[in-house]
């Protein structure tokens, strides 16, 4: 008759990581079954590789003196690879990865928001020299996954706090808000429109905080009326400025939180004859090059993209090469850019 030894559960954390021969005898398989899963290899059952993950996640991963090679490679992730935003991030990372002899690797998330679990095998199987997610967030345990395999993982615009032990780069969102709403205060303006990001989205939050925290400082009361949330896409940004100019009392000013909506907010003035600035004043967020060619020019806070995404590619090479970058979490200062799309309150 024959026995099937049952896996041996993880009771302790010993004092040096484990080989993958040790991983084997705890997890009841082979090491070459322990070693595709290392590796990223896809032909693991899905059960037996989260044993074998969690047991690497319990004890560690003591690799052989032989280190495998990076590939000459970055891997640039976004939720959403579409418009000027993900053009200018992709800008960015070029310049730098091209310095140093280094491909690029794009991947779109789409609806899957922390990716799907075979993203994380593929980018195994592929190792790079590092990871750049954009506008998204990886779990837990795909963090770890990375982490004990040495490939760096750096967060640009995160959704979330990344904490500490992340790095990251992002931008002075609250104090673009703040600069959004002081210059539209000062053009007189009092019934301002909002339309935000998703609520998960950490840029949105600060972004809204700032413009509430000029708006008080003003003793001008924000009206829930006029905050609409949306998703960051020029459909919501038409559909929200629609519903708004059909207001009783709409707002004499909008402040779209990112230039794509924008330019929803610019097509819903169209449709309904609303002069811009002469009848509504409009402000976004990112300065993206298609901003400076609407008619008129779009007044926004500039968000140093190709900056942000350069300063993370050059973290991901630093910390591939072993070295610990100057900052883990950098901050990029905002600017306002003032054009035609703004004009003080018609009396």
């Amino acid at each position: 008759m024959t026995t099937t030894r049952e896996p041996t559960p993880p009771e302790r954390t010993p004092s040096r990581p484990l080989t993958i021969a040790q991983i084997a005898e705890l997890a009841g398989v082979s090491p070459a079954t322990v070693s595709k899963v290392v590796n990223g290899r896809s032909e693991v059952a899905p059960e037996t590789r989260a044993l074998v993950e969690d047991l690497i996640r319990a004890h560690g991963y003591r690799r052989q003196k032989k280190r495998p090679t990076a590939a000459p490679l970055v891997e640039l992730v976004f939720h959403e690879l579409e418009g000027a935003y993900a053009m200018e991030v992709i800008k960015g990372v070029e310049q730098v990865a091209r310095e140093h002899d280094l491909a690029v690797v794009v991947s779109e998330l789409q609806e899957h928001q922390p990716p799907a679990r075979g993203w994380i095998e593929g980018v195994i199987g592929r190792r790079p020299c590092g990871v750049i997610v954009v506008f998204s967030g990886l779990t837990g345990a795909q963090r770890e996954q990375l982490r004990t395999r040495d490939i760096p993982l750096v967060l640009v615009d995160p959704t979330g706090d990344p904490g500490h032990e992340l790095p990251s780069v992002g931008a002075g969102n609250w104090s673009g808000g703040l600069s959004a709403a002081r210059h539209l205060l000062e053009l007189g303006h009092r019934r301002i429109a909002l339309i935000t990001g998703p609520a998960h989205a950490l840029s949105s939050r600060a972004r809204l905080d700032g413009f509430r925290a000029a708006m008080d400082a003003a003793g001008v009361p924000t009206d829930p009326a006029l905050v609409r949330q949306g998703d960051f896409s020029v459909e919501d940004g038409l559909a929200h400025a629609r519903s708004l100019l059909a207001m009783p009392r709409p707002p004499t000013a909008v402040f779209a939180f990112n230039d794509a909506q924008a330019m929803g907010v610019y097509q819903a003035a169209h449709e309904l004859g609303v002069r811009i600035p002469g009848d509504l004043s409009v402000v976004g967020f990112d300065d993206v090059p298609m901003a400076q060619w609407l008619i008129p020019a779009l007044t926004t806070v500039r968000q140093p993209l190709t900056e942000m995404a350069a300063a993370a590619t050059t973290m991901v090479v630093a910390l591939a090469r072993g070295e610990t970058p100057p900052q883990s979490r950098l901050e990029l200062t905002t600017s306002l850019v003032v054009r035609g799309s703004t004009a003080p309150l018609a009396a």
